[in-house]
């Protein structure tokens, strides 16, 4: 004769199951959000950093977040990880990690876009806004680097 196992989910199992199932719902998505920011000729800033991070004719490619992702990417596991075992002991949900995952990761685009080591801006730029740093200007595209959380599609 078998012996007969009945499974039980606690109240805490049946949190945490619905909390699992947020991750596989939801997505954290870091960057620039089109429509979200202007410069002051209301040039989209979504476009700004695209032409920037993939360059264009007259634009050499200054990837700031990609390299955000290939220098940190690293501290971004590791910080996640940390994030991932506060879950695991109920101290954190997941649309708090994903929250704290986007605010590293828009921190480090934004660290990135100070620091990183890119092509010179040319002398006709540096005329205009009379800065040889590239990427920095108004610091209007550093500040408009934000993320969402939304449905995975």
């Amino acid at each position: 004769m078998g012996i007969k196992i009945t499974d039980r989910l606690t109240a805490e199992g049946r949190k945490l199951n619905a909390e699992l199932a947020k991750f596989s719902h939801l997505q954290c998505r870091v960057g620039f959000q089109e429509g979200k920011a202007q410069e002051e000729d209301g040039t989209d800033i979504a476009s700004i950093a695209m032409w920037n991070e993939l360059g264009t004719d007259t634009i050499p490619a200054r990837p700031f977040m990609a390299d955000s992702v290939d220098k940190h990417g690293s501290e971004l596991r590791k910080f996640c990880k940390e994030r991932l075992k506060r879950f695991a002991e109920g101290k954190e949900d997941a649309e708090t990690i994903l929250q704290l995952c986007g605010n590293y990761q828009v921190a480090a685009i934004q660290k990135e876009i100070v620091n990183g080591q890119f092509a010179e801006n040319a002398p006709s730029t540096i005329r205009k806004k009379g800065s040889d740093k590239p990427l920095i200007d108004t610091g209007r595209m550093r500040q408009s680097v934000h993320f969402v959380i939304t449905s995975k599609t």
